[in-house]
């Protein structure tokens, strides 16, 4: 991460209030690097950093790599004499469970000197108070992997820009089921959607305990959930402004330029390149590209260019290929707004998906709604249930102008969260 200076905003502020606050360090999460936050930053820096000498309002490579850590949400700890799981849970202000979850090959009576063992934190890693970038999702996949050893995590695939597209796997049954979100870069509060399921979902499973009025052992024995939490990160990184790269910032604002009256980069739902990655699916691709070059969406663009073939925009591909390569019985793609759930794609309709999108509606309170014509091709669900007859739903989260605050965040999760266990138990 880039260096950061007092009197910054941004994402990046967010995520060193966030550290800060975890360390034990109190500021408030604005976004807004002033003197609350450097009062807190010097005090981090002071014994951690320098030591107890004067610090100035600045993170560097060095404070960065002491603050990581709690947003990853654990430390390494080199076994010394007299060290015990006991001794270093008190330390850490760990458990000395989480401990032994983390290092299942530890062995508790005879801690082997030099031998480095994670410490997981005590606190959820994912948070409702920052905005998602691609940064803060690999670090909570990271964390995740570390608490949850038993959890599968890999890569779909590279962005544009050669970014990892992660996924999470839980579970080990027979029953493949896949969720997604953020094909759409100012979608991006889709993400912590996934991830707080997961956290949640592997923290019950870990303590033999219930999900959502389900018993965790159950679903992990019989399903196999993947996640891709960010489909798009290049996209994502540009809206919130961590993109770090000059050329591709050059070219994104080329772009924007021809659509003036698209706002840059708050309405960017588009990949790096701008092509739009749930118009790109082989379902009434062509059907797709007569409706958006009428509507204006001739070239690369913001929003809504199919781009010049179907399957041509990389993470596409990628979520593409992943699909054929598994067995998947059914797919949610989250997307952002409208609080509403589409189930159908033309006339097909698979076995039971009716009455899944019955029963998602019932306990989320969103609409259960056919497609409209303008949106009603070449999306990643359209595809799915166009080529395998299972059940596929677009979910639409929210409600305002995207990218929507992370203050709807909680209504979200809440209104979601027996439709992310539902997905697998009801088919």
């Amino acid at each position: 991460m880039r260096n950061i200076y007092l009197g910054d905003r941004g994402v990046l502020v967010q995520y060193l209030q966030l550290a800060l606050n975890r360390a034990g360090y109190p500021a408030q999460i604005d976004g807004i690097f002033g003197q609350n936050t450097c009062k807190a930053l010097q005090e981090f820096k002071r014994e951690h950093v320098v030591h107890g000498e004067v610090v100035g309002c600045y993170v560097d490579q060095a404070v960065w790599q002491e603050l990581i850590p709690y947003l990853k949400g654990y430390v390494t700890h080199t076994i010394a004499n007299g060290d015990t799981i006991e001794q270093l849970a008190r330390r850490y202000g760990a458990t000395q469970e989480a401990i032994l979850r983390a290092n299942p090959m530890l062995q508790v009576y005879n801690l082997q000197l030099g031998v480095r063992v994670y410490i997981p934190l005590d606190y959820p890693l994912v948070s409702s108070e920052v905005a998602y970038t691609s940064i803060l999702t690999d670090y909570i996949i990271e964390g995740l992997l570390v608490r949850y050893p038993f959890l599968e995590t890999g890569s779909i695939g590279e962005s544009v820009m050669e970014k990892n597209i992660s996924y999470i796997r839980i579970g080990t049954g027979s029953t493949e089921v896949f969720y997604n979100a953020a094909f759409h870069a100012n979608e991006w509060i889709t993400t912590p959607i996934l991830l707080r399921f997961a956290e949640e979902y592997a923290q019950a499973y870990a303590q033999q305990g219930v999900i959502h009025g389900e018993y965790a052992f159950s679903l992990y024995e019989s399903y196999s959930l993947y996640l891709v939490p960010m489909v798009n990160p290049d996209g994502v990184d540009l809206v919130n402004g961590v993109l770090g790269n000059s050329r591709y910032e050059q070219l994104t604002k080329v772009i924007a330029a021809e659509y003036p009256d698209i706002p840059y980069p708050d309405g960017w739902k588009a990949n790096i390149d701008g092509i739009d990655l749930n118009l790109q699916f082989p379902a009434g691709w062509e059907q797709a590209r007569q409706i958006k070059f009428s509507q204006g969406y001739t070239m690369p663009a913001p929003r809504d260019y199919v781009g010049e073939a179907p399957l041509t925009a990389i993470e596409s591909v990628n979520v593409y290929e992943f699909t054929r390569a598994h067995d998947f019985r059914l797919i949610i793609a989250y997307h952002t707004q409208g609080e509403v759930i589409y189930w159908k794609y033309l006339d097909y309709e698979p076995e039971k998906s009716r009455q899944i999108a019955q029963y998602f509606s019932n306990v989320s309170g969103y609409a259960m709604e056919e497609t409209p014509t303008e949106s009603g091709y070449a999306g990643y669900k359209d595809w799915f249930i166009q080529e395998y007859d299972r059940p596929g739903y677009t979910i639409e989260v929210g409600r305002g102008v995207n990218p929507l605050p992370m203050e709807q965040f909680e209504q979200i999760y809440e209104d979601n969260y027996y439709i992310l266990v539902g997905g697998m138990s009801q088919i």
